[in-house]
């Protein structure tokens, strides 16, 4: 079968993809992205059907002229998909223009669009913040009036915490608002700011209905990392997810799931637990996760979970596996300014938790900051016992200091 894989370049991620597509036997891989072919390892570019360089993965019509270009010269496409987030609209609009089996652009455009997404799920009954499209500095007002500060700010149609910021005040309101001019064409979403723990739900589903789910827990937030420039970020994934603590967020996030119209695909869900001991839901993309969590959980499981979602796509099978650790990542962030100058701590980590590492990116010297909550490099351990696990990540953060001069 003919199946096209879509990425805008060949990132250590979408290289894993497209490898795990490969390694389907009955598989002929297509590829449009836009790199050259050459940017692509020889020994992995060599083995693809096709290759289509396009401007703009996000630009529906580029990713339709692509399509159809390839299906021309070597068949019917089967399927055409992708993992990254800004192209999962336009890819839905071009399966439905071709005739291609997957999530429909109803759908996608569900889980792309933020506000929208909100409304779907408040009207299905799911647990969301309070939110407002802002097209005018006196929407965002009205908004502040009724929930009161904090709120949070970001792009309607944005990807994890990026361009994400917490308001405080009414001074920091009208900086804002300056700063972003939201208008009809350009609106920002305004939300309530949640208070609590954040935590992810992954869920596999396959015809619409769930047969599998991960979870991790974020400590901090995303946002607070990248508020608070020392923090080193964690994230831990217990053995336990099955514990009927986490019944209601499994609960929530199916019923959410059904109401944005997910098929089958894996889904990457963020929510809080509140002060109170309820959940609600920040936002679902319809993609793998990131921030090495499909690496996670596949050690998780001692599988490949991204060759399993690539299966998935292509075939519509999931075997689900047996969750035999607890998996957690240090994401190490550089501290100061500059660019990376020493790594501090490293023997010390090695020989406290060495036997625990079962992957890991070390920042090297020279090294320009990300400006991400995911920093300039991570470790990721594993270990049955999740309460060894989340020492070894608390161990890790305070012992490990990457220093910018």
């Amino acid at each position: 079968m003919l199946v096209i894989f879509v990425c805008p370049f060949f990132s250590p991620a979408a290289t894993q993809m497209i490898e795990a597509a490969l390694n389907l036997t009955h598989v002929r891989l297509a590829v449009v992205a836009q790199q050259p072919l050459a940017e692509l390892a020889p020994a992995v570019g060599s083995r693809l059907v096709a290759h289509w360089q396009v401007a703009d993965v996000t630009n529906a019509d580029q990713l339709a002229g692509a399509v159809s270009a390839i299906a021309a010269a070597h068949g019917a496409v089967a399927r055409c998909f992708a993992a990254y987030e800004q192209c999962q609209l336009p890819l839905a609009q071009v399966r439905e223009r071709l005739g291609i089996p997957g999530l429909p652009a109803a759908a996608s455009h569900n889980f792309r669009d933020k506000a929208r997404m909100k409304d779907v799920l408040r009207a299905a009954g799911v647990p969301v913040a309070r939110h407002q499209l802002v097209h005018e500095a006196a929407d965002a007002r009205r908004f502040v009036h009724e929930v009161g500060f904090p709120i949070v700010v970001k792009p309607p149609a944005g990807a994890g915490a990026k361009a994400t910021e917490r308001v405080r005040t009414v001074a920091e309101l009208e900086q804002v608002l300056q700063r972003y001019a939201p208008s009809a064409h350009d609106p920002m979403l305004a939300e309530e700011f949640l208070r609590g723990t954040e935590h992810s739900l992954e869920t596999v589903s396959i015809n619409g209905h769930a047969v599998w789910h991960s979870l991790t827990r974020y400590a901090p937030t995303p946002l607070e990392v990248l508020e608070t420039p020392w923090i080193q970020w964690t994230v831990l994934l217990p053995r336990e997810v099955d514990d009927p603590a986490y019944a209601d967020i499994r609960a929530v996030g199916d019923r959410a799931l059904r109401a944005l119209g997910m098929t089958t695909g894996v889904s990457h869900c963020e929510w809080f637990r509140r002060p109170d001991g309820s959940v609600a839901v920040s936002e679902i993309a319809a993609r793998p996760p990131g921030a090495n969590m499909t690496t996670m959980i596949s050690r998780a499981n001692d599988m490949d979970f991204v060759g399993a979602w690539v299966r998935l796509m292509v075939d519509g099978t999931f075997t689900p596996p047996e969750r035999r650790y607890a998996v957690g990542t240090a994401y190490l962030r550089g501290q100061g300014q500059g660019t990376v100058a020493a790594v501090e701590g490293l023997d010390q980590v090695q020989r406290e938790w060495g036997h625990l590492i079962c992957d890991y990116r070390l920042p090297h010297l020279g090294q320009s900051p990300t400006g991400s909550y995911e920093g300039e490099g991570f470790m990721i351990v594993r270990h049955p016992d999740t309460g060894v696990v989340q020492a070894a990540l608390a161990r890790i953060i305070s012992t490990i200091r990457v220093v910018l001069r």
